[in-house]
């Protein structure tokens, strides 16, 4: 038996050095001093300096955290409302949509980007932010919509069924009643749709204009050129900024 504990120990040990490891690597090589990442490591703060003057990664990183922020709330508004309409009432061709909401799912993010820009262009929308807050609006929309569809069907309408009784309007129902219940997948659905539109590369590449871009983007165009640490500064940051986001989300959760 204790042999059997040791082996389970080690083999979550190995699991959550799998996950975070390279994190980790990432982290320590953001304090390193040496542009070559040789060993031992000198802490320094170098690149975190560089950091701050590198005007092109900080633009987008603040183009990232705006359309990412303005992404998660609209599609969040939108596919609540579009799950609550689904889930609470009956109309021609429900089926039918709530069939159309998978195929986004599961289509190639790189074959979504070449239709957006072809649809754009038609449309006469030109490449740049607005086009990328349609894009991934369009792409993060399905996901809260399953989301909210699967929290809505654990709630008991017969609290709203009261609430009208009682005087309230659907508008005071979905507020007062319905909210508060399915507020826990609100918190969810934000932070995956932010998620999804901070991370997104394929379809940010594509609608990106000359000289606007994206983190995950400038990201990758650095790279191209040649790896700099102050890469690893970034994404240090983001990823302890993530992380107590996620923690702070998850108490509001718990305690919800």
């Amino acid at each position: 038996m204790k042999t059997r504990h040791i082996l389970a120990g080690f083999y979550v040990l190995l699991v959550l050095f799998f996950l975070y490891g390279p994190l980790l690597i990432m982290i320590l090589m953001g304090f390193n001093k040496s542009p070559l990442y040789t060993l031992p490591i000198q802490f320094d703060l170098v690149w975190y300096a560089k950091l701050m003057k590198n005007e092109r990664l900080l633009q987008a990183g603040l183009n990232s955290v705006l359309l990412a922020l303005a992404v998660s709330v609209t599609s969040t508004v939108l596919g609540t409302l579009s799950a609550w309409a689904l889930s609470r009432f009956t109309f021609r061709g429900k089926n039918l949509l709530q069939a159309l909401l998978v195929p986004p799912i599961t289509i190639p993010w790189l074959i979504i980007a070449i239709a957006l820009l072809l649809m754009f262009f038609w449309l006469g929308i030109p490449r740049g932010l607005f086009a990328m807050y349609l894009g991934h609006v369009g792409v993060s929309l399905p996901y809260v919509i399953l989301l909210m569809s699967a929290r809505l069907q654990g709630s008991d309408p017969d609290l709203e069924d009261a609430a009208r009784s009682l005087g309230a309007n659907p508008l005071q129902t979905f507020l007062k009643v319905t909210l508060p219940i399915i507020l826990p997948g609100v918190i969810g659905a934000l932070m995956f749709t932010f998620t999804i539109s901070f991370d997104n590369f394929i379809i940010s590449h594509f609608l990106a204009p000359p000289g606007v871009s994206t983190l995950p983007v400038e990201i990758y165009s650095a790279i191209r050129k040649g790896f700099t640490p102050e890469i690893n500064a970034i994404s240090s940051i983001i990823f302890v900024f993530s992380a107590v986001l996620i923690l702070l989300a998850s108490r509001r959760i718990e305690f919800t």
